[in-house]
């Protein structure tokens, strides 16, 4: 494995050790966070290991403010916490109600932010089954590049609910050809 081209973020398979994430850079080595093993210490040319997705390609040693910043993209893409995104102020304390068409039955309130909370969590969740798939041995790319359309049409279904957020990065986006 050619030593240059790897950055903090890239994923890779280690023989041994399982799936991994560069965190680090050194000289020599990577410091790399393992799923099942935690932070070890590789060299640069150890032949165990392989790159599954490549990040931030690079010939530079990093510096400890982007390896915090790798070690919360891999929190949010191999863990099941998810990131705190803020509501819209506008729905702060607001109720979501579902109101029945036979006026004879009893409207049911949510509170917004819990309502959000889980379309949050959902986005986190279709997140992670997206690396999941990406970083997946057995599928060709051929089915990987499948699978993906499914999960971007769900994000373009899920759309409806950009209203909720507060800031834009969060929003949800479909395929922008389709008019989803």
């Amino acid at each position: 494995m050619d030593q240059l081209t790897l950055g903090i973020g890239t994923r890779l398979q280690h023989m041994q050790y399982g799936p991994g994430v560069i965190v680090g850079i050194r000289l020599a080595t990577y410091l790399i966070s393992f799923i099942n093993e935690g932070i070890k210490e590789i060299d640069k040319t150890d032949d165990k290991l392989e790159e599954i997705i490549p990040e931030n390609v690079t010939t530079e040693l990093e510096t400890t403010s982007e390896v915090e910043k790798s070690l919360l993209k891999i929190l949010r893409l191999w863990s099941d916490a998810s990131e705190i995104v803020p509501l819209g102020d506008r729905w702060k304390g607001g109720m979501m109600l579902l109101q029945p068409a036979d006026k004879n039955q009893k409207a049911k309130e949510i509170p917004i932010d819990i309502f959000f909370h889980k379309i949050v969590m959902l986005r986190d969740r279709l997140r992670v089954m997206e690396q999941q798939i990406n970083a997946h041995k057995i599928l060709s790319d051929e089915d990987k590049v499948n699978l993906q359309q499914y999960i971007t049409r769900i994000y373009g279904t899920l759309t409806t609910f950009n209203v909720l957020f507060k800031n834009k990065e969060n929003w949800f986006i479909g395929d922008k050809g389709n008019g989803e």
